[in-house]
């Protein structure tokens, strides 16, 4: 009998944890800690308050965003981060439970993702529009959970489909005009993402959400849009950065998914990028992404 046939893991289905809005599979390496800054400007169209005398969005800072995550092993990230949008903190946890393989014996990978925000704005703009008999600090956080399933198709193309629920603790009980559907605290949708690799150290990505909420279907009052963003990612060698833009306002899922409502067809995007940087914790010097 020959040797016993290895079946290595596939690597680099994606090149970061985030396509643009969208979470991966990919998890940050044991003993090291991944130091992220991300920002999303203004809008970029007149039509949505851009135009020259924004600059197309660069006068305005939509959002931005400091994140630490840290690799406890190949597989478990956790992480914390703070967001200039409505001021949340986070904190996340992604568990990788299954990895893709070479020879496809395992045919795609599959990891969990779950975040925690807490939105410490004062009480007269967190609560803005409702009224509620107490202030519970209960109140002002909110949860989101995805099961993310990846899958490599050669060295060019990955993609996924992202299920996902989000469960805030407060919410004002607004009610749609068109179809009298009420803002509800849970919030399902399902998020498909992908990256074309042109060269090897260029990739054109995407990603967009479907939202179940017949509150944010065809909202005359407050127009709701799903969260699609298209990018670019530049592997430097030493960090990867991502050139994107999003009608999405706000860089954390908590944020973007109940809260998007600008539209790409009136100039409703913005102007964003990412840069991540992999740092050695101690031990055996890794190489970075």
């Amino acid at each position: 009998a020959g040797a016993k046939y290895k079946s290595e893991r596939t690597i680099a289905t994606f090149k970061g944890s985030k396509i643009i809005n969208l979470q991966t599979t990919e998890t940050v390496k044991k003993g090291t800690m991944d130091f992220n800054i991300a920002h999303n400007f203004g809008n970029i169209g007149v039509q949505s308050n851009g135009g020259v005398h924004t600059l197309y969005g660069l006068d305005n800072i939509a959002d931005v965003r400091f994140g630490f995550d840290f690799g406890i092993t190949t597989d478990l990230t956790i992480g914390v981060g703070r967001s200039k949008y409505k001021e949340v903190i986070d904190a996340m946890i992604k568990y990788r439970i299954v990895n893709q393989t070479t020879n496809n014996h395992i045919p795609f990978s599959l990891a969990l993702y779950g975040d925690m925000g807490y939105n410490p704005q004062p009480a007269s703009v967190f609560y803005a529009g409702g009224e509620p008999e107490d202030h519970s600090d209960l109140h002002r956080f909110s949860y989101v959970s995805q099961l993310i399933i990846a899958r490599k198709f050669g060295w060019r193309f990955s993609m996924e489909l992202v299920p996902t629920f989000q469960h805030r603790n407060y919410v004002v009980a607004n009610i749609n005009p068109e179809n009298k559907g009420e803002e509800t605290n849970d919030i399902f949708s399902i998020a498909a993402g992908a990256r074309l690799k042109i060269t090897n150290r260029f990739a054109i990505i995407a990603d967009y959400y479907y939202l179940f909420s017949e509150y944010r279907r065809n909202n005359t009052a407050t127009p709701f849009y799903p969260p699609l963003g298209i990018g670019f990612e530049i592997d430097t060698g030493g960090h990867i950065f991502h050139i994107t833009f999003t009608n999405a306002p706000g860089l954390i899922e908590n944020n973007y998914i109940p809260n998007t409502t600008d539209d790409w067809l009136k100039g409703g995007f913005k102007f964003g990028f990412n840069i991540s940087r992999v740092f050695n914790l101690g031990g055996k010097k890794k190489k970075s992404w």
